[in-house]
């Protein structure tokens, strides 16, 4: 090796480590590294035993995906996975009357002849409850936007925090949106016995990955639903009306947002029509062969089909028939391959690092950038999805020569489309991208981890940003500003 090409290597490695460093403006809220703390919890004997039960079968699917389960991020994998359904799905060992008994209040009301308000005629409404819930046709978690009301009677009222958390119990369980909606509405009815209820929720359904758009729920699949009993109930009742203006207050129209019931709710059910798990009739076209009927590995869908088991679900229940397969389909778009991406004439591969010559000093070669460009990868430590953006930019050498967005689209799906954490992303973006570059890059990623609106942390709000700085963008403040704010001024801009 020559001199200056050790100094190049030495140069881009020390880059690289003061990267690291500077990757703490990353606003890392994930807590998918709470290792010990959170793992060693004691546990009952009933979920002890449920995890010895699920964390063979999450080995078995990493397996199939290609991975090692031994490997240092993955180690834990199955024993957070196992946790991750348990608590998700906490609901099943919880009941409704152990939730309001005790809750509720005697409050006076006002005379008939003159209103209603109180304890007798007046509604109270509690609105933006965000929850979350797994799709019993997938077992993917989605985001919950609940809204409950209802009338008092017999001068009794009901603690508020009651309300939100008896939603929860049925949305702790596999789900859709409709029967989630009947089920909090018929227990609320049942248990405080009041005049009547109504129940509006707004959910929405992470799509494929190649469908997703943006970093903010607009790109996923939403639909609203209600359910109604006693004095909401019929075309014309002023409870129910009342409820709805008291929704519009807060930007909620759940008569214009009603045609979206209508659309189809998960977007892995596949054109199979399940006979039962692990098996399918083909869906045809014309006589042909649907080839999207391609059916997943047996050994992987009986895998999760004894994850259903361990949870004290019945996996042929007519409502998970082929949801095994669903699942099963949905991790084998992570699957780990070593398909090689060509990016400007050097082919780079998930092994592969090509440090180049640094520059010398600072100069003021152009800055390209390529920005917003979506992706969807899977969490290797919860095996959850996270999705969001990723902003690209580098300084030519001289040449003039711009690199084609798709190429750069091409080289985020590449590192994106396998099980991965953040912050190892954005490194190996940064890293090709500087490969090629020869003189700096910088990579931001913003993104939106399942695993903080699932488990027991529901984070519905929170987003993680993480940011690598490579060559002179590291040397030269005033052009990382200029690539940062960039980014901020086209952000409104981006489709």
């Amino acid at each position: 090796m020559t001199h200056l090409e050790a100094r190049g290597t030495t140069t881009a490695m020390g880059a690289l480590e003061e990267a690291h460093l500077a990757a703490a403006i990353s606003a890392c809220e994930c807590e998918c590294y709470e290792e010990e703390e959170e793992d060693d919890l004691v546990e009952g004997d009933g979920e002890a035993a449920a995890a010895d039960a699920m964390e063979p079968a999450v080995r078995a699917l990493l397996l199939g995906l290609g991975e090692d389960a031994r490997r240092e991020g993955l180690r834990r994998t199955p024993k957070r996975v196992a946790k991750a359904f348990r608590d998700g799905t906490r609901g099943y060992k919880q009941k409704v009357k152990d939730i309001v008994q005790g809750a509720l209040f005697p409050e006076v009301g006002v005379d008939k002849r003159t209103g209603s308000a109180g304890g007798t005629g007046g509604q109270v409404v509690v609105r933006d409850i965000d929850l979350f819930s797994y799709c019993e046709s997938c077992l993917l978690p989605f985001s919950i936007q609940f809204h409950v009301g209802y009338v008092p009677s017999g001068g009794r009222v009901v603690g508020l925090s009651k309300l939100s958390r008896v939603a929860d119990v049925f949305a702790k369980r596999l789900q859709n949106p409709q029967r989630l909606a009947s089920e909090v509405c018929g227990a609320l009815h049942a248990s405080i016995q009041p005049a009547g209820v109504a129940v509006a929720l707004q959910c929405w359904h992470i799509p494929l990955p190649k469908n997703l758009k943006c970093k903010t729920l607009q790109g996923w699949i939403s639909t609203s639903h209600s359910s109604r009993s006693g004095v909401f109930e019929g075309e014309s009742s002023s409870f129910w009306n009342d409820f709805s203006a008291l929704l519009k207050l807060r930007g909620i129209d759940m008569e214009r947002d009603s045609h979206s019931a209508s659309i189809a709710w998960c977007p892995l059910r596949s054109h199979d029509v399940p006979v039962c798990n692990g098996h399918c009739k083909k869906a045809t076209t014309n006589g042909a062969i649907s080839p999207k009927s391609v059916p997943a590995p047996s050994n992987m869908v009986s895998a999760v089909s004894s994850m259903l088991l361990s949870l004290g679900e019945d996996p042929f229940r007519k409502e998970l028939v082929g949801t095994p397969q669903r699942y099963v389909q949905w991790l084998m778009k992570f699957r780990a391959c070593n398909l090689d991406v060509k990016l400007n004439g050097f082919t780079l591969n998930n092994l592969s690092v090509y440090p180049s010559p640094a520059g010398d000093a600072a100069d003021h070669r152009a800055i390209h950038s390529e920005l917003h460009l979506p992706f969807c990868a899977q969490c290797e430590h919860h095996l959850l999805p996270f999705y969001g953006v990723v902003h690209i930019g580098y300084l030519d050498g001289g040449d003039g020569e711009v690199i084609d967005r798709s190429h750069f689209q091409a080289l985020v799906h590449f590192y994106g489309c396998k099980l991965q954490v953040q912050e190892r992303m954005t490194r190996q973006i940064a890293e090709a991208v500087y490969s090629v570059s020869h003189c700096g890059a910088i990579v931001v990623v913003e993104a939106n981890h399942i695993c903080m609106i699932s488990r027991g942390i529901e984070k519905i709000r929170s987003s993680t940003a993480t940011i690598a700085v490579l060559g002179q963008f590291l040397t030269d403040p005033s052009a990382k500003a200029r690539f940062l704010q960039n980014v901020v001024d086209t952000t409104g801009l981006a489709v």
